[in-house]
């Protein structure tokens, strides 16, 4: 049954039980689902399975699409009393696999009125209650992690949504991300604990120990979350990459000395047109300039000059203060 806005809420009323085929025609894998629909919605009608089979285009039918917070092409959904069961479909897309899906949905909901029907009013059974098929929460989202080799020249690396096995909805894309952890060069912080007493570790935590604050922007993005409240916008992440020599020894070894990257954010929201789907786009920029930060020690001779300095003054003020002294008391003759 093709469904539309005049029908839908009706077609769902009027069966308990419903398999819809939310598509797009543009859509290479709603083309190839197509026959297979027929040819399902054929042997549930043959077979007299108490299920509704219908089919929404969400080209044509868009707000109808976007109520039902439809993410990708094709959605095969199931309906319950007219309420949506999540998650949606996502197994086989052949006309066993369909009808056996279909089967156990029908055979979940025998088994509960059964049981609903037999232990009507015994509160000792609730806790046996049988698994009606009910929706289960579904949070769509994923986590990224690793790490990229890039060559120290600008560019720029996205995220962006894809599946093997649909197509995304771009006018129902959310690019709210949240960003555990991003840095440069090699990982100081965040380590898992295999990591943390390694011997390049252990010089780190010696050489950071002595490195001033405003010096220790390694990644300033980390835990900052980065929400879109509407569709169609996706942040874009700008960052200035600088390297920074840290050499807190007085040695010309290497034992004090690492090398770091400081990074320098800015983030702002751009909008996409509704055909596209938003991604979210980290462009960096390697600053031709380093910064060095170096702990010097004083000489042996530098503190004999200062020793030499201070007693020359001391002996040179004196003399001073003694010449005065002797003028304002020296007698007058009379």
């Amino acid at each position: 049954v093709e469904l539309d806005p005049s029908n839908f809420a009706d077609f769902l009323d009027k069966h308990e039980m419903a398999f819809i085929d939310m598509y797009a025609p543009w859509c290479i894998w709603c083309q190839r689902l197509h026959p297979t629909w027929e040819k399902f919605a054929e042997e549930v009608h043959k077979t007299g399975m108490p299920i509704g089979v219908g089919k929404v285009n969400c080209v044509t039918h868009a707000q109808l699409c976007k109520d039902q917070k439809v993410m990708a092409f094709p959605t095969l959904r199931w309906y319950k009393n007219s309420e949506p069961i999540f998650p949606d479909y996502k197994m086989d897309r052949t006309v066993a696999a369909l009808t056996g899906y279909a089967k156990r949905k029908l055979d979940m909901e025998q088994k509960y009125k059964d049981w609903e029907t037999k232990n009507a009013g015994n509160p000792d059974k609730e806790r046996m209650r049988p698994n009606a098929g009910g929706s289960r929460a579904e949070h769509p989202g994923c986590q990224v992690s690793g790490h990229l080799m890039v060559n120290r020249v600008p560019g720029n690396f996205h995220i962006e949504a894809k599946s093997v096995n649909h197509n995304l909805n771009a006018a129902m894309t959310n690019l709210t991300h949240r960003v555990n952890h991003l840095s440069f060069g090699e990982p100081i912080t965040k380590l898992p604990p295999y990591m943390e007493n390694t011997p390049f570790m252990r010089k780190v935590k010696r050489v950071l120990k002595q490195v001033p604050e405003e010096h220790k922007q390694f990644n300033p993005m980390d835990d900052q979350e980065y929400i879109t409240t509407a569709f169609h916008q996706a942040y874009h992440h700008y960052i200035k990459v600088v390297s920074t020599h840290l050499n807190m020894g007085s040695s010309s070894d290497d034992v004090n000395s690492i090398t770091v990257y400081q990074m320098l954010e800015q983030s702002q929201i751009v909008f996409y047109d509704e055909v596209n789907v938003p991604e979210a786009r980290f462009s960096y920029d390697m600053s031709p300039m380093s910064v060095v930060v170096q702990k010097e020690g004083r000489k042996w001779y530098d503190y004999l000059t200062s020793l030499c300095a201070i007693i020359g003054g001391t002996f040179t003020t004196l003399g001073l203060i003694d010449a005065t002294l002797y003028k304002v008391f020296k007698p007058k003759k009379l």
